[in-house]
């Protein structure tokens, strides 16, 4: 849909410095998105696959969509599917959703505005210890580099995307699949950041009929037959245990510093965005919001005086935060290096700002050149001009005759 991406590739003229034939959008990689259950493999809703719950879903979100598609629950036939996708072990491609047709109330024009969004997505199959201990998850990100140059063999290269579970590789979405499907979808080089949420979906994220004689509208594990009819299969159980958590023991990206593909920075020349956020910062924040993007605050979280240990609540330690106990109630104060709240987090910066904010030699003005002597000369210029109209009026007064009268004079004078 043309009218329904805000930028698009086929807008023949970008204004502020955005490139022309560059889409631009808010793509999503899902690094891992678990469904807990008791539907093993070809039962249920996962009649015809091979993983069953409880599954880690690995996905990439494109758009538009590709037509003709498989029907959910099918596997895809030739031609209905995205080419060079690539399974690990005890993987299946998720045949259970294949993404969503996307139609808005206000739609003038649906043939052109609606649109289907993909979803290329893998499962692989857990167990019971993947949610009583830590696992590591990871993607590895290759952006496509289609500029044909002498360093790169005159080669163009379509990037992939690379999942793997405990070093276990999962899957593989090869930008050379997209290229190929027509739609314009590509591996993503937009600028990007991590989102760590527990966000749960009342159908586990498989969209369903509702059942017969369910109104599904109102969602409730605790209430009667019309509030709990609407769920998915196991789905209430799972709530109704112990409390989950939800832990994380680090995060960490890497960068390759030799690759110049790979930056960091929220406006990069590939993919500038500041200029437009800045004449549209309506679209980006509340009403009350001053700015788009808040600053991070530094320090003053409450904190424990009489709590140990790298925790929040002492401030992230000795090295990190002081809990000031002179405040009322007590609160955090960081260290050189440290911020946010608690004083939790390394102090980061950019090595290199991509995408500054201008200045007015930025627009083609550049004032004179200005030596220290000349600078000096316009300085006694304007302080001659400054004094000069008391001097003239003193001048004018004696010529025609005042005098200055003194002070104790003038007293005597008003007292007689």
């Amino acid at each position: 849909s043309r009218t329904a991406q805000l930028v698009s590739a086929c807008d023949r003229v970008q204004h502020y410095g955005l490139h022309t034939g560059v889409g631009r959008g808010a793509p999503e990689i899902d690094i891992f998105e678990v469904q807990a259950g008791n539907i093993k493999a070809n039962t249920g809703n996962f009649l015809k696959m091979p993983v069953g719950q409880p599954f880690m879903s690995a996905s990439y979100q494109v758009a538009p969509g590709r037509l003709p598609r498989p029907g959910e629950g099918w596997w895809p036939a030739p031609g209905q599917w995205y080419d060079n996708l690539t399974a690990g072990t005890n993987t299946s491609l998720n045949i259970a959703f294949y993404g969503t047709y996307n139609h808005f109330l206000d739609d003038t024009d649906p043939a052109g505005q609606d649109y289907w969004s993909d979803a290329i997505s893998f499962n692989r199959q857990l167990n019971e210890s993947h949610f009583g201990q830590f696992h590591r998850y990871r993607l590895e990100w290759e952006l496509p580099d289609l500029e044909e140059r002498e360093d790169n063999n005159f080669t163009k290269t379509y990037g992939y995307l690379r999942w793997f579970l405990d070093d276990e590789f999962v899957m593989e979405v090869d930008g050379v699949g997209l290229n190929s499907s027509g739609t314009g979808s590509e591996i993503s080089s937009e600028p990007m950041y991590i989102l760590l949420n527990t966000a749960i979906s009342s159908q586990w994220g498989f969209p369903q009929k509702c059942p017969s004689m369910c109104p599904c509208k109102k969602y409730n594990c605790y209430g009667g037959f019309q509030e709990t009819c609407g769920f998915s299969e196991g789905f209430c159980d799972l709530l109704k245990e112990a409390p989950a958590d939800y832990k994380i023991n680090y995060v960490r990206v890497y960068q390759d510093p030799n690759d110049p593909k790979q930056k960091v920075g929220c406006s990069t020349p590939e993919r500038p965005t500041r200029k437009f956020i800045e004449a549209h910062q309506h679209k980006y924040k509340l009403a009350t919001d001053a700015k788009p993007l808040k600053p991070i605050q530094n320090g003053g979280a409450p904190c424990d005086p009489k709590a140990n240990g790298t925790l929040p609540q002492t401030c992230g330690g000795e090295t990190r935060g002081i809990c000031q106990q002179s405040h009322s109630p007590p609160t955090c104060r960081c260290l050189d290096g440290w911020t946010g709240p608690h004083c939790m987090n390394p102090r980061g910066f950019d090595d290199i700002v991509w995408d500054p904010p201008e200045s007015i030699e930025d627009l083609g003005f550049h004032g004179p050149m200005l030596h220290w002597p000349v600078v000096v000369l316009i300085g006694g210029l304007l302080g001659m001009l400054f004094v000069a109209p008391f001097v003239l009026r003193r001048r004018r007064r004696f010529f025609m005759g005042y005098k200055q009268v003194r002070s104790e004079d003038y007293e005597r004078r008003v007292a007689a």
